[in-house]
């Protein structure tokens, strides 16, 4: 049994790593895709994409890691059953459970470290990844002035040129306007021609100017236009160098810590007490607007007492009866601020009721991350059960058909599971029911198939259901032969 289990064991590991890997990079790619715009044209050392897809990688794990188990356990026993290897244990009087044992302890081994990473390192992963990304997206793309086009994503300048020299770098008949001092167009340079060059710390750049003039308009004491005389000075040159303040163009850092009260960067512990914290919150602002609409609406107490308070307690009172008894201008104003009142705590509970949603959404976001870091491995363990079953009775290996199944059942449990958590933020379902509500619909399919498989069952035999159509179409044949 020894040889059998370490058999099992090599038959599954060689599938369930590259099908890690393939899921893996088409996930990556994915990202790349929705980012590239964000990455591209911003001079990004190497290091630094290295880094981002490192990290990137590790916070996929979670969504790589089901579909992998799925299509390698469909994958392994395909193959043992297209071989008849399967047949063969089975004829030695081996059940499929028992086939499946070692593979089922390396699943549940699996499924322990899965959680384990979930919860201790995509936190610290995800953090970093987002933190990188965002001082990505910050940066400011590279400087790349175009013939014929102003150029202005340098702060308090405008760049202008006609050609550029692609291989010297040269650049020909450029004009510079500068807006340091925010008076409009009053500083312009042109030249005949002008080399750029950036500081290795991309702080500044500077341009060395050939052959060209300087106009500046004066500033003037007098601002009426009729005693305006419009002053200039004209600087004439053969080299000057002129230098620009490049702000936004480096990649800055941003401290981690701006992003670490997000609940995707908390482990199991940290997102028990914030879930915690903010419903306590929650429950005294819920309280605090209660006893603010007892107060000061339904029971707002009277700035000046009138004949109403002085009233015996016994005499029964009619308020029609009393507002009528009042003069016009006085019914008048009562009824505009009680609609006042009316509409100031209208706009109260409004407001109130929008705060109140977005906490328990992020609540609820904080549960749900929760919940996710037990069900996700547990899922894995579920789709083994039903990945394992399938491959014993399609009994075809490869890409094929295994890709299918796979594909299917991956998007079945997604699908769930995205339209559960919804539904948790919408308030419809409670978080714990909301994320294990994939895994419950799937644990029976799981019990299903290994049990139909185990029995040998021919209920997927596509010649059980062909069969009884052939008969059918063979006895019609013999009738119209006998006629």
């Amino acid at each position: 049994m020894k040889r059998l289990h370490s058999f099992l064991i090599k038959s599954y590991i060689g599938p369930f790593f590259a099908a890690f890997f393939i899921t893996e990079f088409i996930l990556l790619m994915q990202f790349l895709w929705k980012y590239i715009d964000d990455l591209v044209g911003k001079g990004l050392p190497t290091i630094v994409i290295v880094k981002l897809f490192a990290y990137t990688s590790v916070t996929l794990v979670p969504m790589a890691m089901p579909i992998s188990v799925l299509l390698s356990a469909i994958m392994t026993f395909g193959n043992l059953g297209e071989n008849y290897e399967l047949t063969a244990m089975k004829a030695a009087g081996i059940s499929l459970v028992r086939i499946m044992f070692p593979l089922i302890i390396f699943n549940m081994f699996l499924s322990l470290s899965s959680f384990f990473f979930y919860n201790n390192v995509m936190p610290v992963t995800k953090l970093k990844m987002t933190t990188l990304l965002y001082d990505i997206r910050q940066q400011r793309l590279d400087v790349n002035i175009k013939p014929g086009v102003f150029y202005n994503g340098i702060d308090d300048f405008s760049i202008k040129i006609s050609s550029k020299n692609k291989k010297t770098g040269m650049m020909y008949n450029i004009m510079i306007y500068d807006h340091t001092e925010h008076r409009g167009n009053v500083d312009v340079t042109l030249a005949d021609s002008a080399k750029m060059k950036i500081t290795p710390d991309k702080q500044y750049m500077i341009i060395n100017l050939y052959y060209g003039r300087k106009y500046t308009y004066l500033p003037e004491q007098h601002r009426h236009r009729a005693y305006r005389t419009y002053p200039a000075e004209t600087q004439v040159f053969d080299n000057e160098v002129v230098t620009m303040k490049l702000s936004g163009f480096g990649l800055k850092r941003t401290d981690e810590s701006l992003f670490k009260e997000n609940y995707q960067m908390m482990n199991i512990h940290q997102l028990e007490y914030y879930a915690d914290s903010l419903t306590g919150v929650l429950k005294r602002n819920e309280y605090s607007m209660a006893e603010n609409l007892r107060n000061n609406s339904y029971f707002r107490k009277l700035q000046h007492k009138d004949s109403l308070v002085k009233m015996p307690k016994q005499l029964a009172l009619n308020l029609d009866s009393l507002f009528r008894t009042k003069p016009k201008d006085l019914r008048l104003k009562i009824v505009k601020t009680a609609i006042n009142y009316a509409r100031s705590t209208n706009s109260y509970i409004t407001s109130s009721n929008e705060d109140f949603s977005w906490r328990r959404k992020l609540i609820s976001s904080f549960n749900i991350e929760y919940y996710k870091k037990f069900s996700i491995p547990v899922a894995c363990f579920i789709l083994f059960f039903i990945g394992a079953p399938l491959g014993a009775i399609i009994r075809k290996g490869g890409l094929g058909w295994p890709v299918v199944i796979s594909v299917f059942f991956f998007m079945l449990y997604y699908v769930i599971s995205l339209i559960s958590e919804k539904s948790v933020k919408e308030g419809v379902l409670p978080a714990f029911e909301g994320v294990w509500l994939s895994s419950f619909i799937l644990l029976p399919i799981g019990i299903f198939l290994t049990y139909k498989s185990n029995n040998d069952s021919v209920m997927f035999d596509i010649a059980t259901y062909t069969a009884p159509v052939k008969k059918f179409f063979v006895k019609l044949k013999i009738i119209k032969l006998k006629k």
